[in-house]
């Protein structure tokens, strides 16, 4: 299965939108599977299409699924995007049936898609929709040897002046050593990786870790300009007056 997430926002300006009104009128009449139809006679001509299903379904993020099942290709697509324009459908179709066969993606509709996503209007939208669907499991900040919640507060004193609103805070599920730690902005919740709640791990690298996250929460993404910055001038300005900086990345590498 092909997981497609949200993806970054460069804006090339407004040739693009021009492009999508002009190809509006030739797919408006096109239903979605016959749009990846379509797209699959153009990737594979020698090819006899398969029969395609393609069903909007209420995920709590925009992501999208494709699948192929024998002779037969199932796509299910965030309903987020249902009653989007038809040259935006086009561009996920390329964008899915392109990583599907392991086919280059053209540039072209990476940048509609993308573009398309990073809408003002659609990021509200899509924050709303995580917010009513998605489950967020947060243990809680007690863990066996660290409590989130003590060391959240120091770290605010220190940091930020004690003026940091707390967020929900918890363990992860399981000890990761991929995702060690992440802030929902959705649920306002900051979930740090279980591997941390061990005492042979050096205290310092899980202060940083909340730190880093804490940040996330002082300075959130950035969606103005070329590109979409999760991490801008001002977070690490910020993020290097953490003492320790070093050891602690250091420590982190060898997880």
């Amino acid at each position: 299965m092909l997981n497609l997430g949200e993806m970054q926002v460069r804006p090339e300006g407004h040739q693009e939108t021009q492009q999508i009104s002009g190809l509006q009128s030739t797919l408006f009449f096109e239903t979605p599977a016959e749009i990846y139809g379509r797209v699959f006679r153009e990737l594979k001509p020698r090819t006899r299409p398969p029969a395609i299903q393609v069903e909007f379904c209420p995920f709590a993020n925009a992501d999208s699924f494709i699948r192929l099942n024998g002779d037969a290709i199932r796509v299910r697509i965030t309903d987020v995007l249902e009653g989007a324009p038809a040259p935006v459908m086009e561009a996920l179709a390329y964008i899915l049936l392109g990583k599907l066969f392991r086919r280059p993606v053209p540039r072209v509709y990476a940048h509609r898609y993308r573009l398309y996503l990073g809408r003002r209007d659609m990021r509200r939208h899509m924050h709303l929709i995580r917010q009513i669907r998605g489950r967020k499991f947060v243990s809680g900040p007690a863990g066996a040897h660290h409590h989130l919640a003590e060391m959240f507060d120091e770290l605010n004193a220190r940091f930020f002046h004690g003026l940091m609103g707390r967020p929900l805070l918890g363990w992860s599920r399981r000890p990761s050593r991929s995702m060690l730690g992440h802030f929902d902005p959705s649920h306002n919740a900051i979930i740090i990786s279980r591997i941390f709640d061990n005492p042979k791990i050096p205290r310092i690298a899980l202060e940083y870790v909340l730190f880093h996250e804490m940040l996330h929460l002082r300075y959130p993404v950035d969606h103005t300009g070329a590109r979409r910055r999760v991490h801008t001038r001002e977070f690490r300005a910020a993020e290097k007056e953490f003492p320790g900086l070093r050891e602690a990345k250091e420590i982190l590498r060898g997880l």
